[in-house]
Order: C-alpha cells, then sequence, then structure tokens
C-alpha cells in the first residue's frame, strides 16, 4: 500500500466547496493508500469526529496547523486579498512539518524494517493555480499536484449592459490572469517539478498542455457519491426549469430570464430560480422579469436549505446553468444525483461532467447567440419528452462515471505514473 503525504489546506466532513473536496478526496483515497493529512485545523473536531465511524480511518493521519481566527474570516471573505499573505506562510510552515514527516517515517522504516516511507507527495488544495504550495521543493519524492484550476479567462463578450468601473475590473483581471499563468514563478516551478498533474476543468487542461507543454490528466475536483435516484413523473403538457446559484455576473441569470422570454409562446413552462444576491442585484432582475413580461413564467424561491433544493431538482424536467465562469460546479453533479437532464455551456468544470447522455452542452460565443442556442434546445426538447426522459434514466449511469470512488481509483493510477517516471 502506497504512502502519501497529501498537502490539503481546507478539509471538513460537514462542508461543502474547497472544504467538503478536500475531505472526500481523502476520505475515498484512503481506501487504497496510506496518508498522512497536513491541513490547516478549522474543522479538526469534525474531523476527528468522522473518524470515529470512517472504515479507513486507519489509513488517515492527520496533521493540524491551525491559523487565527482573522485570517479564517480573511478566507471565507473571498474578495480579501490579504488571505494569501497568510496562506503563503501557511505554506512554508506546512513545508517544514512535511520535511519532518518524511523523516519521522525513514526513522520508522530504519526501526521495524518495514515499508513506511513516504512514495508520493501530493499538493491538493487550494486549487487556483497561483498557491501550488512549496512541496516542489522536496526533491528526492515523486510530486503530484491537481486539480489544477483556475487559469480560464472570464469571457468578454457577455459584457454588455454592465457598467464602465465592472467591464475595467474584468480587463484588469483577465491582464493579470494571462501574465500570471504564463509566467509565474511558482506556478512554473511547481509545473516543472511535478511527476504527475491533474486539471479541474478543460481550459485549465488544454492551457497547461499547449502553452507549457506538459503531460496533464482531467480529473474534476468534485464527483458523486452514487445513490438511488428518483423516479420521474411522466408529463407532457408542462415543463419546469430549474436555475440555481448566486446573483452575479458569472452566474448569468439574466441570460436565463432571456431565454424565458424567447420562450414566451411555449405554454406551460417555467423557471424556477433558488438563490439571492445584494438587494440591488435582486432589484435588476425582476425589474428585467418585468421588462421582458415573463413574471407568469417565473418562480423566486430564494435562498432556501439545500434539502429544498434537491426536492425541487426531483420535481423539476431541467436544470438550466448559464455560468460562464467556474471551477466544476457541485450543484451540477447534484442534478446528475437527482435525475435532472442539464443543459449549460460547453466551458469550465461542467463541460467534463456533463455528457451528451445527460445533458445538452451550448457552446460559448456570443450572448445574443447563447440566447438563441438555448432557446432552439429548450424548445426541441420541450417537443420531445422521450429524449427528457432518456436522459434523466441515463444519470443513473453518468453518476457511477462521476463517482467518488471511481475518481479515488484514476488518482492512484496518477500516483503509480508519478512514482515509475521519477529518478530518485
Amino acid at each position: 500500500m502506497l504512502n502519501v503525504l497529501v498537502n490539503a489546506y481546507a478539509v471538513s466532513p460537514n462542508w461543502g466547496s474547497e472544504p467538503g473536496m478536500g475531505w472526500n478526496w481523502v476520505s475515498n483515497l484512503a481506501k487504497y493508500c496510506n496518508l498522512y493529512v497536513v491541513t490547516e485545523g478549522e474543522w479538526k473536531e469534525e474531523i476527528e469526529d468522522a473518524l470515529k465511524s470512517h472504515p479507513y480511518a486507519a489509513n488517515l493521519h492527520f496533521f493540524y496547523l491551525p491559523v487565527s481566527e482573522r485570517v479564517r474570516r480573511m478566507c471565507w471573505n473571498q474578495g480579501d486579498w490579504r488571505f494569501y499573505y497568510h496562506y503563503r506562510k501557511w505554506q512554508k510552515a506546512a513545508l517544514d512539518l512535511e520535511r519532518k514527516i518524511i523523516a519521522d517515517c525513514v526513522r520508522k522504516s530504519a526501526a521495524t524494517g518495514v515499508h513506511h516511507d513516504i512514495d508520493v507527495v501530493h499538493h491538493l488544495n487550494m486549487i487556483g493555480f497561483r498557491e501550488p504550495g512549496y512541496e516542489w521543493k522536496i526533491k528526492d519524492i515523486p510530486f503530484v499536484w491537481g486539480p489544477i484550476g483556475g487559469c480560464e479567462l472570464m469571457p468578454v463578450n457577455f459584457l454588455d449592459g454592465e457598467s464602465l468601473k465592472f467591464k475595467f475590473a474584468v480587463s484588469v483581471k483577465n491582464c493579470l490572469n494571462r501574465l500570471q499563468r504564463k509566467y509565474q514563478y511558482r506556478f512554473r516551478k511547481a509545473l516543472n517539478r511535478a511527476n504527475g498533474l491533474s486539471a479541474a476543468t478543460k481550459g485549465v487542461w488544454e492551457f497547461i498542455r499547449s502553452y507549457h507543454k506538459k503531460d496533464i490528466v482531467l480529473l474534476n475536483e468534485t464527483g458523486c457519491y452514487v445513490k438511488t435516484l428518483p423516479t420521474k413523473a411522466v408529463k407532457e403538457d408542462s415543463l419546469d426549469i430549474l436555475w440555481v446559484g448566486k446573483f452575479d455576473f458569472r452566474k448569468q441569470l439574466g441570460l436565463a430570464l432571456e431565454i424565458m422570454g424567447a420562450l414566451k409562446d411555449c405554454k406551460n413552462v417555467k423557471l424556477h430560480i433558488v438563490g439571492s444576491g445584494s438587494e440591488a442585484e435582486v432589484a435588476r432582475y425582476k425589474q428585467m422579469t418585468d421588462k421582458l413580461q415573463i413574471g407568469d413564467k417565473v418562480v423566486w424561491h430564494g435562498k432556501i436549505p439545500n434539502a429544498d433544493v434537491h426536492r425541487l431538482m426531483r420535481e423539476c424536467d431541467l436544470f438550466l446553468f448559464t455560468s460562464i465562469m467556474e471551477g466544476t460546479p457541485h450543484v451540477v453533479l447534484e442534478a446528475i444525483q437527482n435525475a435532472l437532464p442539464v443543459i449549460c455551456f460547453d466551458i469550465c468544470g461542467q463541460s467534463g461532467v456533463v455528457s451528451d447522455s445527460v445533458g445538452i452542452k451550448i457552446p460559448l460565443t456570443t450572448k445574443r447567440q447563447a440566447v438563441r442556442d438555448f432557446t432552439d434546445a429548450i424548445s426541441y426538447l420541450y417537443s420531445h419528452w422521450a429524449i427528457i426522459r432518456d436522459l434523466s434514466e441515463n444519470c443513473a449511469i453518468r453518476q457511477k462515471e462521476l463517482s467518488w470512488d471511481n475518481k479515488a481509483v484514476e488518482m492512484i493510477g496518477i500516483y503509480n505514473n508519478a512514482i515509475s517516471g521519477f529518478s530518485r
């Protein structure tokens, strides 16, 4: 059994996003290897409690490097760039701890005559390409990094109607991203040192392969737990479409409303909107609904518990995901877990999750063309209910393909390839 040292700043068995992703990776990898996990410690009690009933707890060894509550608040406030100064300091401390763990394992091997040496060092999360940690400085052990995210640029074709200030901010961010993904020092160091790489999204995979000329595996950072799918009610006289997300630019709720405006002539089609935003954002989209004269076709659910989102997924017929900038959106996986076919852009993490068997992917062109393409796809499905039923039934197969266990097996393959290609 392999001994793997994992750097995962965020790990929690009871949260989503990066902490939940970190837990799901190490929790499922523990079935196949012995893990030494260096993590922050905000969720130490939750981790220790979960280990009491974990079937592979004997293969999970956690080492905690806690930060202050002030730094944690910075981390949760995603717009607070001060956090990255503290995060870099944490990664340097993690490197010192990792070297100590490696030395302890070497001593244990020498004392017992049993293999305890670390076989692979893995930088798991946070997944952003700008912060690869410092494991690449460990010279004598194979190094794996990924899934890697964040290299994509914000599409500028969707900026019509936004303020000049916002357009300027997007332009500056895209410019910085172009420079950093090509020339950032630690990013290049980690890429050149890595013996195994995985990309969270198709865009990252394509960029690293084409520009940096590196072998890299496309492996989305999140997965499914296989469960029995609900039986969908058969109905051919109405179409309920679900949209879930924040009311921000990336999620493109305005695009979803324009699509509904183009579907005005389709009777008994409703758009269920889950989520919220600032008062100004909510007012903006409700005014847009009135302007498009689709008030009778839109149901505003607001921000509701996750259990209620899943209930809506089981009741609706299509999941409309209009986001133009993502990692791998867990809500799309939740739709598949609830047998809900997905229609989305063929970009970001959703591109690798939504296959032709469970949904329809729309090319990213312009906003005007996107409205036409989404409208045509939904109109076609509205007239071909048998296809909707097939897409829904195929979700049972797709969730197995996207299962956490399959992802763990793929990562073990990356570990083994890294080891076989490494010269100590």
